[in-house]
């Protein structure tokens, strides 16, 4: 994108400093702040280290091979990334330790596996993909609800070395289309349909339209999740999980992948274009992933972890499969909303399975803040150990009642930074040694090297707001897009030179070096002149006792350029006024000053967002400009579109 500011106007106050507790901090995993020059002096040689927690059949020649954009890690390394998340554990002994817990949505309904049971499971299905045809280097394509099998079927892909394409379970037929037709997949995984707020939601019928548009699939795998009897399935094309794996081998020989080999696929969407299909591979992901979430999560053996992510993200790939099971960590699947039957839900199942450590997105603690205490206090989360963070930067005032409320004051709580491309977390606290500041990811895991950087490419000094970016590869980063080596060089390494990862995100550093980061550069307004974060403004707005949640997207404006305008949802019962609305403008102007002020604001119930909870500001951004929102299908609400469309033209 073309940036014809220097800097990004940075606002965030920062707050009251928490340190790691002393009990915590005698009994981390990572206590010595040494490991940072450690990592930063010694880079190939902390890597290769890490690697070795990992077991190799043929150790790498080389490290890194850096011909940039293109980066190579273990060269010649030959490794299995489902031998490592289940074998190795069985083999040591750890046979009989949970592996998978899964919760379905009916509050009933649960199930789990041993390290050994998984092993069982994931070899008949891996057998069974290989009856189908499934042969090394074929993708296939999982298009699921959050249940027990996607994870099966990613282990099981891995097993036999063929790349997995995950497709979240919410989007449209078109869609999915799309992405199998990139990936030119020859099988799909789907299902009859799932639950979601108690009622059972189709699936069936969406992969039916997708396969009209996908010459390429050739085999339909069909998990029966409702035991629905209303659909038909097409005779040597369509085969039931459970008829499939029913008398396969409980053996499965892992391929030998070389380091390099592909591992997944995972499609982000673009603002325009088809979606970017960004390729990771097998040695450097499972070396980021699993060391980041032993370190970040401070991960001990007796931990009960929860990510409540969906797979179909990157979130859920890297810390709901890989990286716990790579280190041989009980980990948690949940089905459904956290508001069925009731919106205690989370918190039940906390309290049911004594939860440790869990790990969330700032837009699900918004929600739970707006549906207020009495529900995690009626509840014991007292086995909680460590919160994270994860999806978007977090406003202060969530930190503090995430810390307070749920953790009960006690809990560190590590607030990361990373996305689909990096596969790694990589900037966030170590919670045995970092200071927190609500709102910052803090600093750099070891090893990554970040900075703010201008328009012109030099780097600022603390509390200038820029552009981060990354100044040298990691293990577990994108190799490229699929099919698509120069969208590859120009998304990511074209703004700075070739050797320098532009990540898209606004940020600042402070004087301490830890990182504020505030939120896509898409989602900078120019106003009047200034860059100012839409972000910021978001938190400003958080920050008024009346306010639960709230998206802020630009208008365009002939003599602006674009204004800020507010979409608000508000505390408990309150309803939005005149006099408020006046309150909440001079509250964000006092915040951010007054050229901050949004132009007007919309007080709403709700917002439009997806099935796993991210705002879509895109369809905001739509209606302020006048346009149609475009495909609403992905929405777990798109009838309040029509609402906020209807407002708008008023």
């Amino acid at each position: 994108m073309a940036k014809k500011e220097s800097h990004i106007k940075t606002t965030m106050e920062e707050g009251e400093i928490y340190h790691p507790p002393e009990e915590f901090k005698k009994n981390a995993n990572i206590n010595d702040p040494g490991i940072y020059k450690y990592a930063e002096e010694n880079y190939e040689e902390f890597w290769a280290e890490k690697a070795e927690r990992l077991d190799w059949y043929q150790k790498w020649d080389k490290v890194l091979e850096w011909d940039a954009p293109f980066a190579k890690w273990f060269v010649n390394g030959k490794i299995n990334a489902s031998y490592n998340c289940i074998d190795r554990h069985v083999e040591n002994g750890k046979g009989d330790k949970t592996a998978l817990i899964w919760e379905g949505e009916p509050i009933d309904e649960s199930k789990s596996y041993t390290f050994s049971e998984l092993k069982d499971e994931v070899c008949k299905f891996a057998n069974g993909l290989k009856e189908l045809g499934v042969e090394k280097g074929d993708v296939v394509t999982f298009y699921l609800p959050m249940v027990p099998e996607l994870a099966i079927g990613l282990l099981a892909c891995a097993r036999i070395g063929a790349p997995h394409s995950v497709v979240f379970g919410g989007f449209s037929p078109t869609a999915l289309a799309d992405r199998v037709q990139d990936s030119d997949s020859k099988v799909l995984v789907t299902a009859d349909g799932y639950y979601r707020r108690g009622k059972k939601l189709n699936m069936w019928e969406n992969a039916l339209e997708t396969l009209e548009n996908t010459p390429s699939v050739e085999k339909v795998v069909v998990i029966d999740r409702l035991n629905r009897e209303d659909i038909s399935l097409t005779e040597g094309r369509d085969t039931y999980y459970h008829d499939l794996v029913e008398n396969q081998s409980l053996e499965c020989e892992p391929e030998k992948m070389d380091a390099e080999d592909m591992l997944f696929l995972m499609y982000t969407s673009g603002t325009t274009g088809k979606p970017k299909g960004v390729q990771h591979t097998t040695g450097g992901y499972l070396t980021g992933t699993s060391l980041t979430h032993e370190w970040v999560f401070d991960i001990k053996e007796d931990d009960i972890y929860w990510c409540t992510a969906d797979i179909g993200w990157i979130t859920g790939h890297s810390y709901i499969v890989y990286g716990p099971l790579a280190n041989a960590t009980t980990t948690i699947m949940y089905e459904g909303s956290p508001d069925y039957p009731e919106k205690d839900r989370f918190w039940k199942i906390i309290e049911k399975y004594k939860v440790t450590k869990l790990y969330t997105a700032p837009t699900a603690i918004r929600l739970f803040m707006k549906w207020g205490r009495k529900y995690p206090d009626t509840c014991d989360l007292s086995t909680l150990k460590l919160l994270g963070s994860v999806g978007e930067p977090i406003n202060p005032k969530a930190w503090e009642w995430y810390h307070e409320v749920i953790g009960g004051g006690k809990c560190p709580i590590v607030d990361t930074w990373w996305q689909t491309e990096t596969g790694m977390i990589l900037i966030t606290p170590l919670p045995g040694i970092t200071s927190l500041k609500p709102g910052s990811a803090t600093k750099p895991f070891p090893g990554i090297q970040a900075d703010i950087y201008d328009a012109a490419g030099n780097s600022l000094p603390p509390n200038q707001g820029g552009y981060l970016v990354l100044k040298r590869p990691w293990p577990a980063m994108l190799r490229t897009l699929y099919n698509d080596s120069d969208r590859y060089k120009k998304t990511y390494w074209n703004e700075y030179g070739s050797d320098i990862y532009f990540a898209g995100d606004g940020a600042r550093q402070d004087e301490d070096g830890y990182f504020w980061v505030v939120g896509r550069i898409d989602d900078v307004l120019n106003v009047a002149g200034h860059r100012l974060s839409t972000m910021e403004m978001e938190s400003a707005l958080v920050d008024h006792p009346a306010v639960a949640e709230a998206a802020v997207v630009g208008k365009p404006d002939d003599l602006k350029g674009h204004v800020p305008v507010a979409y608000v949802i508000l505390e408990g019962e309150r309803e939005g006024s005149d006099e408020l609305e006046k309150e909440l403008r001079a509250h964000v102007g006092k915040i951010i000053g007054p050229i901050g002020k949004p132009a007007a604001v919309n007080f709403t119930r709700d917002l439009p967002k997806t099935r796993s909870g991210k705002i879509m500001r895109r369809i905001l951004k739509k209606l302020e400009a006048g346009e149609e929102a475009g495909d609403t299908s992905t929405l777990r609400n798109p009838e309040i579109v029509e609402e906020l469309k209807k407002q708008v033209s008023n």
